[in-house]
């Protein structure tokens, strides 16, 4: 199999000057103290968090730089008093806002119809056990699970279309049958399957190893075949090759010639259940600092909110010129520099490995995804090739390009 070079992403937007999806923490306060927070929310705002008029002129430069969707996250955006009033600017550039608020008592009735009213076009919230028990533990607060049910059914009376995030670790790997049919009922559009990467509280005793990753990944896809709402993976970037390579042996079986992975990618990997097809496509060259990008509460500007690579600051300069042009994201966009196996892989265009993972574990953002059991085709023939280059160092005391 050969790798897929210069292939076009099927949204049309170049990563090189635009991402496909932007996030911005506009608070780090919040009144819950989940295990794996990436920001250690506190329950005070931070003093120094952007200002409304500099939150505005975020909106500005996201607006300018036609970005499909803009996130408002936290901590809990809800804490933010100035919240609604920012999404409705928003949507009168616009811009298309999602939020993710904490289940809360703040998470009112009330507040999720002023949500709709001020231009909300999808609500994300996060349920990570099909039982009070299980997500509780996992919240740091009792009747989370309860408030977050109520909340789904309120945005559904609203009329806000709801994606549920749920972060998989050891605690609910088990659970994963039983969270799809809650969902079932619960009438979602989209289930974010978010895969634990090991910064703030994310804890490395809770991460899967790389078997547990696969044995989850065919979890998930044999879910997403009966499921009535999209299933996406985050953080998961290999999960895009598993389920290339399923497609690619199904449609082996149903035409048995040609160039399959070409086609399969170009006609975005038809499979016998559509679902299937949509899942994971529709971001599928995003990676960290790759079509994506992450404004902190004091307006930090970093790959991804689990990449704490600090790039600039839209304070001093423009999102856009920090996104084109600093060093990390240039480099986190050329999968020529990916290391290890990532660096071999033929799917390296498609998939690229968690960036944010391989950091949190080896401290180098181009190191292969640690949490990755798959054997690159070429894999061996690089490792010879390696090897006779050290040899060669070690009998002549002569350096060579590795």
């Amino acid at each position: 199999m050969q790798p897929m070079h210069n292939i076009p992403p099927r949204d049309g937007i170049d990563y090189d000057e635009s991402p496909f999806l932007a996030i911005w923490e506009v608070t780090q306060s919040c009144d819950l103290a989940c295990k794996h927070c990436r920001a250690a929310a506190q329950p005070i705002a931070h003093p120094d968090q952007l200002t409304h008029a500099e939150g505005k002129a975020l909106i500005d430069q996201i607006a300018a730089m036609h970005i499909p969707i803009f996130v408002f996250t936290g901590g809990d955006p809800l804490k933010r008093d100035d919240l609604f009033e920012l999404i409705r600017y928003a949507s009168g550039k616009g811009v298309h806002v999602a939020v993710t608020p904490s289940a809360t008592p703040l998470l009112t009735r009330e507040a999720i119809f002023k949500l709709k009213e001020a231009g909300l076009v999808r609500l994300g919230i996060s349920l990570d056990g099909s039982t009070p028990e299980i997500h509780d533990a996992f919240r740091g607060l009792p009747g989370a699970w309860a408030r977050t049910i109520q909340a789904i059914e309120w945005a559904n009376e609203a009329g806000i279309p709801i994606q549920v995030h749920s972060t998989i670790s050891r605690h609910n790997v088990n659970d994963l049958d039983n969270l799809c049919s809650l969902f079932e009922k619960l009438a979602i559009v989209m289930w974010n399957v978010f895969f634990l990467v090991p910064v703030g509280r994310g804890q490395l005793d809770d991460l899967l190893s790389g078997e547990e990753f696969e044995q989850v990944f065919g979890k998930i896809y044999e879910l997403s075949r009966k499921a009535n709402f999209q299933i996406k993976s985050t953080e998961a970037m290999h999960y895009r090759r598993y389920l290339l390579q399923h497609n690619l042996e199904e449609r082996r079986m149903e035409h048995g010639h040609g160039h399959p992975q070409r086609a399969a990618y170009e006609a975005g990997a038809p499979t016998a259940d559509a679902k299937t097809r949509n899942m994971g496509w529709a971001t599928r060259r995003v990676n960290d600092g790759k079509g994506f990008v992450f404004i902190s509460h004091v307006g930090n500007v970093y790959p991804s909110g689990f990449l704490p690579i600090h790039a600039g600051n839209i304070r001093e300069t423009p999102l856009a010129e920090i996104y084109r042009n600093a060093p990390i994201f240039k480099a986190l966009r050329d999968t020529s520099r990916l290391e290890g196996k990532c660096g071999a892989c033929e799917f390296k265009e498609i998939c690229g490995g968690s960036r944010a993972r391989a950091y949190a574990l080896t401290g180098d953002p181009l190191a292969q995804e640690p949490c990755c059991i798959y054997q690159p085709k070429n894999w061996d023939a690089e490792l010879d090739r390696q090897a006779k280059a050290y040899r060669h160092i070690i009998e002549t005391g002569t350096l060579v390009t590795l």
